[in-house]
């Protein structure tokens, strides 16, 4: 089983995000069954944060997870300004551990994420907060989610890390230039969200008025009809194996050595995704994907330009 820190979890996590009405329109009853099925497969590390429905993700995952928290890990995360404002109105790092605790229901938090760095607070400052509290045994590792090659650095130095978490997928490749070889040279575990490309890379289509990834500049109609040409590839792929262009989506992020956090409301695609496990790409299937995924050939930027300001500018170099 892979390992973040001291922490042993599933080949694949749970990305809780999405059961908060951020793509489209979710029910609570069916959330929590789609949890509790995942974890009746063998899924052991959840994630969710503070900012997920404001703070409605937390308590979600708190109820669904109340009789079953020894067969869990948990991560969550937090920003010092989620509404913007000066620094005097930033949130504290204990602050929003203690609210957290709350949410979820429980008395440690497994792993916890400072999850965008701060333009205007020194990373040091944010990272050292949050050792504090894990020394107090109130979390149980640090990470920090989205930062470059640098700030894992001087991150790493202020309190060791157990895990760096950023989007990383077919279609999202620039952790490769500086961010994972930085990760592996310290020993931090490496989290993949959006290992499907907010589902892009496993063939939906955005039909719900309110999904929030019409706003996203990949999915607007002439980016998908651009991106759809490489997705071509991951469905040949696909065909050969017998397996779904999701499935091969996520072997190949697997094959990388990180711990992809795929999301669903669908039992269905929970299950599904989980088979994924079993997928061998050779190194013939590999070369194929990534030649059609070089980094950078995807259409539109990953983010609508204000959040693409909190995450870190694409690399340079090849």
């Amino acid at each position: 089983m892979p390992k973040l820190g001291k922490f042993e979890i599933s080949k694949q996590g749970f990305g809780a995000m999405g059961l908060s009405h951020v793509y489209g329109q979710a029910d609570d009853a069916g959330s929590i069954k789609t949890i509790h099925r995942a974890i009746e497969i063998g899924i052991t590390f959840f994630d969710t944060a503070t900012g997920y429905g404001n703070g409605h993700n937390e308590e979600l995952l708190g109820k669904a997870i109340a009789d079953r928290r020894g067969q869990v890990i948990i991560a969550s995360k937090f920003v010092h300004r989620p509404n913007g404002g000066d620094r005097v109105d930033a949130i504290n790092p204990r602050d929003a551990v203690e609210a957290s605790l709350r949410r979820l229901g429980v008395d440690k938090i497994d792993l916890y994420y400072l999850h965008r760095v701060d333009a205007d607070i020194p990373i040091e400052e944010s990272i050292g907060e949050l050792g504090r509290l894990a020394d107090e045994g109130k979390i149980g590792g640090v990470g920090v989610s989205e930062a470059t090659a640098d700030g894992i650095r001087r991150a790493h130095a202020a309190y060791p890390l157990t895990a760096l978490q950023s989007e990383y997928s077919l279609w999202t490749r620039d952790v490769e230039v500086e961010i994972l070889p930085t990760t592996r040279e310290l020993g931090i575990g490496f989290v993949a969200y959006s290992p499907l490309g907010r589902g892009f890379l496993a063939g939906a289509e955005v039909t719900d008025p309110n999904d929030r990834r019409h706003v996203h500049p990949r999915f607007t109609a002439d980016a998908v009809a651009a991106n759809s040409k490489r997705r071509e590839t991951i469905e040949a792929v696909a065909k050969r194996l017998g397996a779904s262009i999701a499935q091969v989506s996520l072997a190949w992020v697997i094959s990388k050595n990180v711990v992809p956090i795929p999301g669903t409301r669908h039992i269905e695609h929970l299950e599904s995704n989980w088979a994924a496990n079993e997928l061998i790409l050779d190194a013939d299937a590999i070369a194929e994907l990534e030649n059609a995924f070089t980094r950078g050939s995807t259409v539109g930027a990953r983010y609508p330009s204000e959040q693409l300001k909190n995450v870190p500018p694409e690399p340079v170099a090849a």
